[in-house]
């Protein structure tokens, strides 16, 4: 059986040794880094309603102030409805203010007048009971013809009665229950106005804070789905470290904490304060190259900085002990 020279094998043990220090030498002087990257969550814009966009204020790339106009739907159909729920509660409004009104002045002229009418015919009614009284003690008529004299004037004083409550009761408005239904019916109708009026402010919405326009997913003239996204926005606090730690190492990474990161091209001496810190673990992502071939088990780990940072941008963070 033949065997390699004794030779031989030592060429090919100095020659890997040789190529395990080239590898590692460098490695081992360098600190040891967690690797992660910027993290961007941006905003969505849309409209609750489809349309012609009609205009957009933005452009890619835009910084925007709070409170700054960005685009507009066609908002001819909310601003209908709008107007429709505005009208029905102006009368409503009115119908309440009626309800607690009497009648008109007319109105009341007219039982004013029924009054005076029961009153004329109960004076009538009176002045025949005085008239038959003494004709009936004299024989000149049956007793029964007193009786009717009497009912008659007794009826006439009913009726003066009746028309004075008539006009008391249309002096006095709606009831109370009417009233109440219709105080209901002005709240009713004043919700109809806001939620309208919160349609037509969401098809020309503004910046709801400070951001960068990431991108424009719709332009002028072109239409636009109900609840379709035709912008969005990336605030500088929705951009994070994101990074990933060991199993083992996870007890000292605790929400506040700061943490020391760098990238390249960035200013020395980056830091971001933990905000999150993920309560499973995962397999190491394929995109995390780590300069070290470690426990593949970590923990996903978010910190927000302070700079603005690109999303996508790698970074390596400095562990904690």
């Amino acid at each position: 059986m033949n065997r390699p020279p004794v030779l031989v094998l030592g060429l090919l043990a100095a020659a890997a040794t040789v190529v395990g220090l080239i590898v590692w030498l460098p490695r081992m002087g360098q600190p040891r880094t967690l690797s992660g990257y910027i993290e961007g969550e941006p905003l969505y814009l849309a409209a609750p309603v489809a349309g012609t966009v009609t205009v957009v204020n933005v452009a890619r790339g835009q910084e925007v102030a709070q409170g700054q106009p960005l685009f507009v739907v066609d908002p001819a159909q909310v601003r209908a409805q709008y107007d429709q729920a505005a009208a029905e509660a102006d009368a409503a409004r009115a119908q309440a203010e009626d309800a607690r009104k009497g009648q008109r002045p007319a109105e009341l002229a007219v039982f004013e007048a029924n009054i005076a009418a029961a009153e004329a015919r109960a004076r009538d009614a009176q002045a025949d009971l005085r008239r038959i009284g003494p004709l009936v003690q004299q024989g000149w008529y049956a007793p029964a013809r007193m009786d009717d004299a009497k009912a008659a004037a007794d009826a006439a004083e009913a009726q003066v009665r009746a028309a004075r409550r008539q006009r008391d009761a249309a002096a006095l408005g709606a009831r109370e229950d009417q009233v109440r239904a219709a105080d209901a019916r002005v709240t009713q109708t004043r919700a109809a106005v806001t939620g309208a009026g919160a349609r037509l402010a969401d098809v020309a919405p503004t910046a709801p804070r400070k951001a960068r326009v990431e991108d424009v997913f719709f332009h002028a003239g072109e239409w636009a789905p109900a609840n379709q996204p035709i912008l969005s926005l990336l605030p500088d606090e929705r951009i994070k470290v994101r990074f990933f730690v060991p199993e083992r190492e996870l007890s000292a990474y605790r929400l506040g904490r700061t943490i020391r990161f760098a990238c390249d091209g960035c200013a020395k001496g980056l830091s971001a304060k933990i905000e999150f810190v993920s309560p499973r673990p995962e397999f190491t992502p394929p995109v995390i190259y780590s300069r070290e071939a470690r426990d593949r088990l970590v923990y996903m780990v978010e910190a927000r900085p302070g700079v603005r940072l690109n999303p996508g941008q790698p970074v390596d963070v400095e562990p904690l002990s």
